[in-house]
């Protein structure tokens, strides 16, 4: 049975098609593609051992890849980190894992977010990539719901191949990715 909805592989296969008369495209390979989702969480201090692999085992679930500590890079008095001190993790996916967590992050997650509008179109950057923050990890289904004691918020990072920002929101617009009507 196939799914009604296009997989993202799909969707950034014809990206060529809908993007070659607005932008100018001479091939295929001129067209943006997806390099890369970077999915990073901050644990806060580095002395709770429990905080960072409860993230860590999360964050394991929700993507299909161990992540990494992060260490702080520098040292801030004022919240008592010192470099070098274990502070986040975050995890790097590419290829099939990669279109398979954009997959459930757009047609699963999303749909959960309370009160969801659509993604704002500043949140693409000059680089062409695109940074969106998501408040509860419990809007993915692998996340159980007798653990809503230790709720934490995330940032998924799409990377792609575009030159600019318009460019870029193009190529999000057209693989799939919400974003909030125009005024």
């Amino acid at each position: 049975m196939k799914s009604a909805i296009k997989p993202i592989k799909e969707r950034q296969a014809g990206a060529y098609e809908a993007m070659k008369g607005e932008f100018g495209y001479k091939n295929k390979l001129a067209t943006p593609r997806l390099v890369k989702v970077v999915v990073s969480a901050t644990t806060g201090r580095s002395k709770d051992k429990n905080r960072n692999e409860l993230v860590m085992g999360r964050l394991a679930k929700i993507t299909g890849q161990r992540p990494s500590l992060r260490a702080a890079k520098k040292a801030i008095a004022g919240f008592k980190v010192r470099e070098g001190d274990k502070i986040g993790v975050a995890v790097t996916l590419r290829g099939v894992r990669m279109l398979g967590f954009l997959d459930k992050f757009l047609n699963v997650a999303t749909p959960r977010t309370r009160d969801f509008r659509g993604y704002e179109r500043k949140s693409v950057d000059e680089m062409g990539n695109l940074t969106i923050g998501v408040k509860e990890q419990t809007i993915f289904p692998e996340t159980s719901d007798e653990d809503i004691k230790d709720i934490f918020g995330m940032a998924v990072t799409i990377v792609t191949t575009a030159k600019n920002k318009k460019e870029a929101t193009r190529f999000f617009e057209v693989i799939g990715i919400p974003f909030k009507e125009e005024k």
